[in-house]
């Protein structure tokens, strides 16, 4: 009887965390979508949000769970940490990554532009610029569809996000792209939509 209960209380314990963080996460869920609808946070940011609480969630759920099959949290502790170095090191080489990354998410919470808008990035104000409808929106890249009938009809501009905070951005929102007034080619007031 004792060796059965060297095998059932500890599997019984590993059940337990994993229902409990099961359960966890469908509450973390239910309340990311509410404060979601709540502050009418981009749907962008909510899946976000539900990914990186899932994550979580089952990485503490799984560290509970080698803790009951006997990994030493000493262990665990220095193996985080020798991870942490690495990753901090991998993070400073990637600094261009993580700035257009951090620029996605002011992006989408800030809402400087949406899927579907037509965008353009001037150089200065009496340059044209990047322009086009808004696709995609990644971690990396927004991706643009050039609208106009010049040279680069039809294709797609991959512009880092990072570029959308360096320079002036004119939007359109949704629908057509205006009509091209007669003075000069400049389009019409964004405002006036």
């Amino acid at each position: 009887m004792h060796d059965w209960l060297d095998i059932v209380v500890p599997l019984g314990q590993i059940l337990l965390i994993l229902a409990i963080a099961w359960l966890l996460r469908l509450v973390a869920r239910r309340l990311v979508a509410r404060v979601g609808s709540r502050y009418t946070l981009p749907p962008e940011a909510v899946i976000g949000a539900r990914r990186v609480l899932s994550f979580l969630i089952y990485a503490g759920a799984f560290l509970l769970v080698l803790e009951r099959l006997g990994v030493s949290g000493t262990v665990l502790w220095t193996a985080f940490t020798g991870f942490a170095a690495v990753a901090a090191v991998a993070f400073f080489a990637a600094w261009s990554v993580l700035s257009n990354i951090f620029c996605t998410m002011l992006i989408l919470t800030t809402r400087a532009f949406r899927l579907y808008d037509h965008v353009e990035l001037l150089e200065n104000g009496d340059k044209p610029g990047l322009r086009g409808k808004v696709v995609d929106i990644n971690l990396v890249y927004t991706t643009l569809r050039e609208t106009d009938d010049g040279e680069g009809a039809g294709t797609v501009l991959q512009i880092p996000n990072s570029l959308f905070f360096q320079r002036v951005l004119r939007r359109w929102r949704g629908g057509a792209l205006p009509a091209l007034r007669s003075n000069g080619g400049q389009g019409r007031d964004p405002l006036d939509i």
